[in-house]
């Protein structure tokens, strides 16, 4: 996809999210909308899949490890053909293939049940050792929030990932400095996360992640790249919605009406 189309993806997503949410009454549309630019980049250019073979072995991991920012991850799989108009209808809802937090037991495209924060990227570091053991050239993609850094179980991974040299595992920090009670600065600050995890014997790279040029180059750098990789995303938490923007008000509340209506009008 090209750059014009791979923005404009992630903004029909958007008006996904914002819908969805809306109707449910309930979920996180901030960190939905930091992250969809990075994802709609990441199904767009990269991420091999196989929407008639789900299951499909050899299929590229993408595990959103931030789950509650699950309606991002609907939205995409949206518009590759894993689910449709009247599943996003039933977001949260008793049964629903789109539950709260995105369940690999639940939905098709879904590598990860996701819940408690903090756990993705150790998860990620299986996937990426069991597709070496396979020789498999599988990628698996691990999204974490800067929020979810401070938890201890993500430098053991990072640890852990350099140790056994996995070149398979690809880590995106959603770095939109807004986590569930106010600004990470506010909470515990987590610091210079780039060169943080670089201490640690990652590769990386710090990007715009709302610029899509940027993103696509990225991707292809961290695919690319020799060992674990990690692309530090600076993003705006409800980015493309302005009320929303830098809110920590909307890391999980829902739009009524009247803010449903102003949000679609300006992602129109």
């Amino acid at each position: 996809m090209s750059i014009p189309e791979l923005e404009e993806l992630a903004n029909v997503c958007r008006k996904h999210i914002v819908k969805m949410i809306h109707k449910a009454g309930a979920g996180h549309p901030g960190g939905s909308l930091s992250a969809i630019d990075i994802i709609a980049g990441l199904y767009g250019t990269r991420l091999r899949f196989n929407v008639d073979d789900p299951d499909w072995d050899d299929r590229d991991r993408f595990v959103m490890s931030k789950g509650h920012a699950s309606p991002a991850v609907y939205s995409i799989l949206r518009e590759m053909g894993f689910l449709n108009d009247e599943d996003l209808a039933t977001f949260r809802a008793l049964g629903s293939v789109c539950q709260g937090h995105v369940d690999m037991k639940w939905t098709n495209g879904v590598d990860f049940s996701a819940g408690s924060l903090g756990m993705g990227l150790s998860f990620g570091l299986g996937c990426a050792l069991a597709a070496r053991m396979d020789s498999s050239k599988r990628e698996t993609w691990v999204m974490v929030g800067d929020g979810e850094v401070q938890e201890g179980q993500i430098w053991e991974a990072l640890m852990a990932a350099d140790f056994h040299e996995v070149s398979g595992l690809k880590l995106i920090v959603d770095r939109n400095r807004i986590q569930n009670d106010d600004f990470v600065s506010v909470q515990m600050e987590v610091g210079d996360v780039a060169s943080k995890i670089g201490a640690f014997g990652w590769n990386i790279k710090e990007i715009n992640g709302h610029d899509m040029e940027e993103i696509v180059e990225a991707l292809e750098w961290a695919s690319m790249s020799s060992g674990p990789s990690a692309i530090i995303a600076h993003t705006v938490k409800g980015k493309g919605v302005s009320f929303m923007e830098d809110n920590p008000s909307f890391h999980g509340k829902a739009p009524n009406d009247e803010e449903l209506a102003l949000a679609l009008e300006e992602l129109s």
